[in-house]
């Protein structure tokens, strides 16, 4: 896909000046040139150009804004003086995979005075004798060279990622969102712990109060059978007319 087109679909219905980052990796550029961009994205802080068969820079447009800047994979072999005239706040500069030599090339990338990360892997100039010291002695405001500074300290997590979170902007919203719905799932956790235990105690209560009953009524159980016992165990006495019947009985 050709770098016009590409950058066109990257807008989505934006205008050039709404654009904080844009990424347009291994499209294609059809003179070696940078295309379809242009002065209107004032506000550009992230440009990604990959892979895009880019053998000049020269008509890159002011980019004032611009922080960082992928340019690796391609074909440059110098003219990075535009650099510090179209982009004066570059902080970080991917160059790895093109075609640079020697540290002559690199001796305007002493104008951008914000350049604190520089990456030149799979270059040519990385197979120089004493590489590393040259590039920290000509660019004395570079902090970390591929990653890693002078005492080859590795570049911390914080600063490689820096840009990305300042893209992203802040998430301190969301992570109150959590918060909340966390509290929200606590409480109904507690409400639904009170509802089991009330209504265990009222089952409880229940059963309890039926074995009350039941004790209530088999107490009036026995208290009738110990009644019925009575009466039927104790003896009536005989009349006096029912022994002169059985006299009468008796004679006959």
């Amino acid at each position: 896909m050709e770098m016009k087109k590409r950058i066109s679909l990257e807008l989505r219905n934006k205008s050039p000046a709404e654009v904080a980052e844009l990424v347009v990796d291994n499209c294609r550029s059809s003179d070696g040139e940078v295309e379809g961009l242009s002065d209107d994205y004032k506000e550009l802080e992230l440009l990604s150009m990959v892979n895009v068969g880019l053998t000049s820079l020269a008509k890159l447009p002011s980019l004032p804004k611009l922080r960082k800047l992928e340019i690796s994979d391609n074909g440059i072999s110098g003219g990075l003086d535009k650099l510090a005239e179209k982009c004066p706040n570059l902080s970080y500069l991917n160059l790895s995979g093109n075609k640079i030599k020697d540290l002559s090339t690199l001796e305007t990338l002493q104008n951008l005075k914000n350049l604190k990360s520089l990456d030149l892997y799979s270059c040519e100039i990385t197979t120089l004798e004493d590489y590393r010291d040259g590039v920290f002695e000509l660019l004395p405001q570079v902090t970390y060279l591929d990653g890693y500074d002078q005492e080859d300290n590795e570049v911390p997590d914080s600063e490689a990622d820096d840009d990305d979170d300042h893209a992203a902007g802040p998430t301190g919203d969301d992570d109150d969102d959590e918060e909340d719905d966390d509290d929200e799932d606590d409480d109904e956790d507690v409400s639904d712990g009170e509802e089991e235990v009330g209504l265990s105690y009222l089952m409880k209560e229940g059963i309890q109060d039926e074995e009350d009953d039941d004790d209530y009524v088999e107490e009036e159980e026995d208290e009738d059978g110990e009644d019925g016992a009575g009466v039927q165990g104790e003896k009536r006495k005989r009349d006096p007319e029912d022994e002169g019947d059985d006299d009468d009985e008796d004679d006959d």
